[in-house]
């Protein structure tokens, strides 16, 4: 299997607190890999490190066979790593099918003055409108942003990283707001992905985690305590101490 991201001793420090203590992770081709966490494990300044806002003290990331640890996040997104946010950054005022054509023309190199330009390009549109097709929000591409639920916002957020074609995508939890039905769609979407594009996907839902998740790694105090799979997690004392307390049950 192809390690695609590979991140080796990192280590991030502020002041005396050691938010990323001595990391080392592996993330194969095709497979969506978990990263979890309490609150305060670390888990944000780790994607911040992989994304390149934040450069580590020691360590090494590596993009396939390319050090990128002390590229920035330009850099970075030009050689195929994509991202998602916590919080939604959509041009609220125009449509699914707008938001989504400007990523595929930012992707393409095009200027970016969005109306009269974009209105021109063809292939941007064929392209936009093959990537609406396969999703949900096919139907709803006419609707202006702000008008969308909060889940179709995630939806549209994770097809506006699609259109940069990332060999990897880093999603930052995005069942966070979620209700159970929309959690539950956008699970079934990114099951559509695997084998597709290769995921870290940070999440609190863990319901979410054990039905998409190939490999999982526990993060606390900035250092991962155990990779495995599913079973592997939820039969860990260590695990369910680290969540819960020794009383809790992770499900």
């Amino acid at each position: 299997m192809t390690t695609l991201l590979k991140t080796e001793g990192l280590i991030k420090r502020f002041a005396g607190l050691t938010a990323t203590d001595n990391v080392t992770f592996e993330l194969e081709e095709g497979h969506i890999h978990a990263l979890i966490g309490p609150n305060g494990a670390g888990k944000s300044t780790l994607i911040n490190q992989l994304c390149g806002n934040l450069l580590p003290d020691n360590g090494k990331i590596l993009l396939g066979s390319q050090d990128i640890t002390r590229l920035g996040p330009a850099a970075r997104v030009a050689l195929g790593l994509g991202r998602t946010f916590q919080v939604t950054s959509l041009l609220g005022e125009f449509t699914v099918r707008q938001n989504l054509g400007v990523a595929v023309q930012a992707r393409r190199g095009h200027n970016m003055r969005i109306l009269d330009s974009l209105s021109r390009r063809s292939e941007v549109w064929e392209e936009t409108d093959q990537l609406l097709a396969g999703s949900p929000l096919g139907s709803r591409s006419k609707i202006v942003v702000d008008d969308l639920s909060h889940g179709e916002r995630k939806q549209l957020e994770l097809l506006v990283s699609l259109a940069g074609r990332p060999s990897v995508l880093l999603l930052d939890e995005p069942m966070a707001g979620l209700g159970h039905v929309e959690s539950q769609e956008m699970v079934e979407v990114l099951k559509t992905l695997r084998g597709k594009v290769t995921i870290l996907l940070v999440e609190h839902d863990m319901d979410a985690v054990f039905a998409l998740a190939d490999r999982i790694s526990v993060l606390v105090y900035g250092r991962v305590i155990l990779t495995g799979n599913a079973q592997d997690v939820s039969s860990s004392a260590d695990v369910r101490e680290a969540y819960l307390g020794t009383e809790g049950e992770l499900c």
